[in-house]
């Protein structure tokens, strides 16, 4: 019941009540109804699973509780006192690695589609060797030579006009040479000749720029189809991959990284496989240590139960406790088998479920032997029983009686009967009456003194008319308690 208040959010305090209410109402739209915990509202379905962890009703047509056959495995690990938390543990972690390892199944098979692709890719950048910044370089080395082509008869007719023996530079050379000779005689000749010494030496300069120019222009024209092969090779790449040049080293370094990723994780595969076994491996031992516990255990709760039979007379019949192995598809966090509580009422008869072959009656006492069988185990802090004594009386309702009060001692018990060897066992009497006004109906309950109890016991026994008899017999009940 904790956990189902922690799972709600309601907190409660030790030692504090857990009040639940459901109220009904009537009103010009329909019925309707407000469920609440300690006052906080909830669902009913919250109120129902509550209801049912504190209370367990056992009626003549009950198809709950010990009849619900997945209830029975709880019921026999706790008389077991298995350790079923270790088993759910060992569960849990083996769903846990089985699902990482088909996770990374998925991925590695993925991966493995890819890897033929991007091995390809790899080796083809590989062999392309691209290098940061390297289409720029090419571009302008390339763009050099282009200029270079286009400009090379310029400069071959300017190398022609300054180089040759008629050339601009060579007249000014010679003038200067006739003019130093004569210098001395004249001012003005020696400024003449100062100023064609300075033009001798620009227009060497410019010779020189002309020659370094095209030294610097002049290229070898295979080494301009390297270059523009070699971006051609590159852009071809480039687009194929849907990126900038710039980026194929990066792109080359990131499909490195995935190939090794690939194989790093078919080393990891490799590893979760050995976990996920680990952990089965694991499990199944838990599990089955488990089935061993139950099956020890049902051969003592089929004695404790074959014990209370016969008193409730109910000689004839046979309990058994059915173990069975579950497909592996169908482990869980409970273990790797099934339990269902069968019986067999007539001798040679075969077993089968308590609720397709036991009666009314019968099957109540079944569900007393049960729970006075089970008692020692606990369970719901409070069992209602509603005419459980049905159809049985004298020493069988004495014996049904002296059981239920043995299951009073563990907890709560209320008990609806007809029964005065049952009522006469009670810590408590209450007496439910039903009264009449028109159209009305009223149910009533009250709690009976001594004296009223000892009366209804004795009308329980000899019916309308209570007789003195009836009520020495009524004493000799309650004084037998």
């Amino acid at each position: 019941m904790t956990e189902l208040l922690d799972d709600a959010g309601i907190e409660v305090e030790q030692g504090e009540p857990v009040i639940l209410r459901r109220q009904l109402r009537v009103s010009g739209e329909g019925l309707g109804s407000k469920a609440t915990v300690n006052d906080q509202p909830v669902s009913v379905t919250l109120l129902r699973d509550l209801a049912g962890a504190l209370v367990e009703v056992h009626g003549q047509h009950d198809d709950r509780g010990l009849v619900n056959p997945s209830g029975h495995r709880m019921l026999l690990d706790r008389f077991a006192n298995a350790d079923l938390a270790g088993v759910s543990a060992a569960w849990r972690t083996s769903q846990a690695a089985r699902e990482a390892l088909d996770v990374a199944r998925e991925r590695v098979a993925a991966a493995r589609e890819d890897r033929d692709l991007v091995l390809a890719h790899l080796e083809e950048l590989t062999a392309l060797a691209p290098q940061d910044d390297e289409e720029q370089g090419l571009a302008l080395a390339r763009a050099d030579m282009q200029k270079g082509e286009r400009l090379s008869g310029d400069l071959e007719e300017l190398r022609h006009l300054w180089g040759g023996s008629d050339s601009a530079l060579a007249s000014l050379r010679s003038a200067a040479r006739r003019l130093d000779r004569i210098a001395s005689e004249h001012p003005l000749l020696a400024e003449a000749l100062a100023a064609l010494d300075r033009a001798v030496i620009e227009a060497s300069e410019a010779e020189d720029r002309i020659e370094k120019a095209a030294e610097a222009l002049t290229h070898d024209p295979m080494e301009l189809d390297r270059i523009e092969t070699r971006l051609f090779d590159l852009r071809a790449v480039a687009r194929k991959h849907r990126c900038e040049v710039a980026d194929l080293p990066e792109m080359a370094r990131s499909l490195r990284a995935r190939l090794d990723a690939i194989e790093g994780g078919e080393e990891e595969l490799a590893g979760l496989e050995a976990a996920a076994t680990d952990a089965q491996e694991r499990y199944i031992g838990l599990a089955t240590a488990l089935q061993k516990a139950r099956v020890a255990a049902a051969g003592r709760l089929d004695k404790a139960v074959a014990a209370e039979l016969d008193p409730l007379k109910l000689g004839d019949a046979r309990f058994r406790t059915a173990i069975a192995d579950l497909p592996p598809e169908r482990w869980g966090p409970h273990g790797m088998d099934s339990v269902e509580f069968l019986i067999a009422t007539n001798p040679g008869a075969d077993f089968a479920p308590l609720a397709k072959i036991a009666s009314g009656g019968e099957l109540s006492r079944f569900i007393l032997a049960l729970k006075v069988a089970l008692a020692e185990q606990g369970g719901a802090a409070s069992l209602i029983f509603d005419e459980i004594d049905r159809g049985v009386g004298g020493a069988v309702a004495s014996a049904i009686g002296e059981r239920l009060s043995r299951l009073a001692d563990g907890g709560q018990v209320l008990v609806v009967t007809h029964s005065p060897q049952v009522a006469a066992r009670g810590a408590s009497h209450y007496m439910i009456a039903k009264t009449s006004e028109g159209l009305v109906t009223r149910t009533s309950v009250s709690l009976l003194d001594d004296a009223e109890r000892r009366q209804e016991i004795a009308r329980m026994l000899s019916g309308a008319e209570v007789t003195d008899e009836a009520r020495a017999q009524a004493d000799r009940l309650l004084e037998g308690v």
